[in-house]
């Protein structure tokens, strides 16, 4: 199976794969910063993303030499990422008397670094999909929730005065 590493120079697939998940973090942080007024928005998901795909590139490069010689795993990498996310993502977490914020930015962190790290192992249709489904969870799901909010909210305030009226 033919690949783009095998048309271009290796350091510019390189920076392709690297900015490609970048900009993919950015589009997803995008949402967050203006859609969901999120503090981790463009800057934090594109460096999250830009990072996984860093280190499985890294993981990648490093492991080809040793091939046959050393038994060394790249998976190894994207398991430690998703570590160092899951910390990143708890320090978001913010519990206020009974109410929970910022799980949903926290989500799409560590979806982000999954799209990073599908990046760096050469996913491209993998990582952008990935991207139009995150955004869609984020802007269409977030307006579905909103409606059923609004509804039973509504549904609530119906059924609390019939049982006044009794």
């Amino acid at each position: 199976m033919l690949s783009i590493e095998q048309f271009f120079d290796p350091n510019v697939v390189v920076a392709g794969k690297l900015i490609l998940a970048m900009l993919l973090g950015t589009v997803i942080g995008t949402e967050r910063a203006i859609l969901a007024k999120q503090s981790a928005g463009m800057r934090t998901f594109g460096i999250v993303a830009l990072g996984s795909c860093l280190f499985i590139v890294v993981a990648n490069m490093v492991s080809l030499p040793y091939v046959g010689i050393m038994n060394f795993d790249p998976l190894r990498t994207a398991a430690a990422i998703i570590t160092g996310i899951g910390f990143l993502g708890a320090g978001l977490i913010i519990f206020r008397h009974d109410t929970l914020h910022g799980i949903t930015t926290a989500a799409g962190l560590w979806v982000v670094a999954g799209i990073g790290m599908a990046v760096g192992f050469g996913l491209y249709s993998v990582a952008i999909f990935s991207t139009v489904l995150v955004l869609l969870m984020f802007t269409g799901m977030w307006y579905i929730e909103n409606r059923f909010k609004h509804w039973f909210e509504e549904v609530q305030a119906d059924g609390g005065s019939r049982e006044m009226n009794q």
